[in-house]
């Protein structure tokens, strides 16, 4: 049974976050599944995660399970650093914001586990209400970004629908409800903003079809069915990468 301690040991099961990484790279998912590899762990993640364990309730045991988060010498030794005090400054927006803290109430971390496409599949649900599902998010500003020759919103570039798309499922086969799926999101910028945002039932339909169609095709690469693909670009393609052949220069310029 999941829990706590073992949910993101578990590789029985699919996750947001697993798809995600397959959808990215087949080859560099499969190597992190077999152990071969470990996904680094970058200060912007850690600053998400603070906030996120203020919100939890769990600070205190996220900052002893952290010690780089604290200055080690200097003039500042045994305080936060000074990125992770930015962190406090956008918790002490979104505490001034009485509908995202609205937002923020619910059941914290909730586990679920369900099928898609017959394949076994576990998500971690921030904030889980009677009547909706929220994620809370941070993000560097809500700008369009550019990707494969257009204009993406924040969410799609992330891939929150696709988040969204899959909670939504796992609760609507846990309750038989299909709950509106919300993200609460602060931005990181000098003067945070902040934004509650409802991702519609019929993008969420869509995502989830698109999750149905592949994961299939992650799964057997997962069993040993099918030879997962590289994308070449990842830093596990680039320190894997072996050379066969001398290139031209045209073609050598398609490749990156």
């Amino acid at each position: 049974m999941l829990n706590e301690e073992n949910y993101y040991q578990d590789h029985s099961y699919f996750s947001y976050s697993g798809y995600k990484r397959f959808w990215s790279c087949e080859a560099s998912a499969l190597a992190e599944i077999r152990g071969e590899t470990v996904q680094t762990v970058t200060e912007a993640m850690l600053i998400g995660s603070y906030v996120d364990a203020w919100i939890e309730g769990t600070l205190d045991k996220f900052i002893l399970d952290h010690p780089e988060i604290i200055s080690s010498k200097g003039a500042t030794k045994g305080q936060l650093k000074s990125s992770f005090k930015s962190a406090n400054r956008l918790i002490e927006r979104f505490q001034r914001d009485k509908l995202f803290m609205k937002y923020l109430q619910g059941e914290k971390q909730t586990i679920l586990t369900g099928t898609i496409s017959d394949i076994p599949v576990k998500g971690k649900l921030d904030i889980l209400h009677s009547d909706r599902i929220v994620d809370f998010k941070t993000t560097k500003d809500f700008n369009l970004v550019w990707k494969d020759g257009e204009r993406l919103s924040f969410i799609e570039f992330w891939g929150y629908d696709i988040q969204g798309a899959i909670y939504q499922e796992l609760v609507r086969q846990k309750t038989g409800k299909l709950l509106p799926f919300y993200i609460a999101v602060i931005t990181k910028e000098p003067e945070p903003d902040i934004a509650v945002i409802h991702i519609p039932d019929d993008k969420l339909k869509t995502r989830l079809e698109e999750v149905k169609h592949f994961l299939p095709q992650f799964n057997a690469i997962v069993l040993g069915l099918a030879e997962p693909l590289r994308c070449e670009v990842c830093s596990y393609c680039k320190r894997t990468k072996v050379l066969t052949e001398a290139v031209e220069m045209d073609e050598a310029l398609t490749m990156w």
